[in-house]
């Protein structure tokens, strides 16, 4: 299982100078590449590293690793966009998005990320410090910070590339660590997940486990679910109001565009993404701290293309694209691999028109969106918990159909 952890340099004015100088000149090396990758219509990376490797030493003064990064780094950039390309990411052939993107090569940001591997990169733990390369030599003696589980993960687990990146004028490298796989417990029911934008997450058992929970739990804006039985509900009232709140801000510093406006945004940039992500990080440990108390497992609705699928009102729009369902599923994912949780991904198709109790499907069982009543046989509960123990219940039957063997 690989994780990566960010660690905070802290170059001194020299250092850093070196460092921006060496982020420039390997993304000035990468954008050359690309545009002679593209003119010739060489992608694979060995192929484009016998036309340009010694080129590339040359003209940009890089060692041999690193030029050896800067080939590999464009022709993955160029396997990521045709994949967008086959997949239909990118419009339909002929499309005039997909002509634009196809007619032009990949130009690489002045402080793009770059990789350095263990000989251009090495660790001192003991004393905090980096020893990396630049365009004007090595360069020992780099101090950085983490936390204390962060330095732990890194003492023990990290192998592979490191990627240096500036961000907002900080420096930071994302390490990779390699932990050992942890067996999967066979689950004993499943805890079913329902992703929302009114409630961030809703949770529930299996439909036989939770006969009796009444399902009438709510939950604070940051993340702390409390609900009986096993309905919990993670309210994302406070997260929607601090989106609202900074998109207003945006508008109207965007229309007033003085320099201290524009100063304000830069520094505000990540403040809402920062927000999110952390409220996700609580919803998810929670998730996970439950089920591995438990002993059951976690079912997840495949999410994957709804924002294609689903057609809304324009007012609706924003709300739905800054809906971060697949971050906070990535984080249930991660974090119940390191736990031994069984996780299972399920078709969300109609969990919430489906009756838990009965089974069946209306639309009209839907009247709202906070509330759920068959027309069948007349079960009342919360949609969003209703629709958990579908998703419980179908997790529980894709996890017998995968281990019937």
């Amino acid at each position: 299982m690989k994780l990566v952890v960010r660690v905070k340099l802290l170059p001194t004015p020299e250092q850093a100078a070196a460092l921006e100088a060496t982020l420039r000149a390997v993304n000035d090396a990468a954008t050359w590449v690309s545009q002679l990758a593209h003119d010739r219509r060489v992608f694979r990376n060995y192929d484009l590293r016998r036309h340009v490797y010694g080129q590339v030493k040359d003209r940009y003064g890089l060692a041999a690793q690193a030029a050896q990064h800067v080939i590999k780094k464009v022709a993955d950039a160029y396997t990521t966009l045709h994949a967008h390309v086959r997949n239909g990411n990118l419009g339909r052939p002929g499309s005039a998005r997909r002509e634009r993107v196809l007619a032009r090569p990949i130009v690489f940001r002045p402080g793009a990320a770059q990789p350095f591997d263990d000989r251009c990169l090495s660790w001192r733990m003991d004393a905090r410090t980096v020893s990396i390369w630049t365009v004007g030599g090595r360069m020992k003696g780099v101090a950085f910070t983490a936390s204390a589980d962060q330095l732990t993960l890194l003492a023990a687990h990290r192998k592979g590339e490191s990627d240096l990146v500036c961000r907002d004028g900080r420096w930071f490298l994302i390490a990779t660590c390699d932990l050992p796989d942890v067996p999967v417990r066979a689950p004993d029911g499943f805890v079913g997940v329902d992703l929302g934008i009114a409630n961030i997450a809703t949770t529930t058992a299996t439909a036989t486990a939770t006969a009796t929970a009444t399902g009438t739990g709510t939950a604070t804006g940051t993340g702390t679910g409390t609900g009986t039985g096993d309905g919990v509900r993670h309210s994302g009232k406070a997260l929607n109001a601090v989106r609202h709140r900074h998109r207003e801000l945006r508008r109207r510093l965007q229309a007033k565009a003085t320099k201290s406006a524009k100063r304000l945004l830069r520094k505000r940039r990540r403040k809402e993404a920062r927000f999110a992500a952390d409220l996700n990080h609580t919803i998810a440990r929670r998730i996970v701290t439950e089920a591995a108390r438990t002993g059951r497992g976690i079912a997840l609705e495949d999410l994957q293309g709804i924002r294609d699928r689903v057609r809304l009102r324009k007012p609706q729009r924003v709300t739905l694209h800054s809906w971060s369902f697949h971050q906070l599923g990535h984080f249930i994912a991660y974090k119940a691999a390191r736990a031994g949780v069984a996780l299972v991904w399920v078709d969300p198709a109609y969990t919430s028109q489906a009756c838990s109790a009965c089974g069946h499907v209306a639309k009209n069982n839907r009247p709202d969106q906070e509330t759920f009543a068959c027309t069948s046989c007349g079960f009342a509960e919360h949609a969003d918990v209703n629709a958990a123990r579908n998703i419980a219940a179908r997790g529980e039957t894709g996890w017998a159909v995968s281990h019937a063997a």
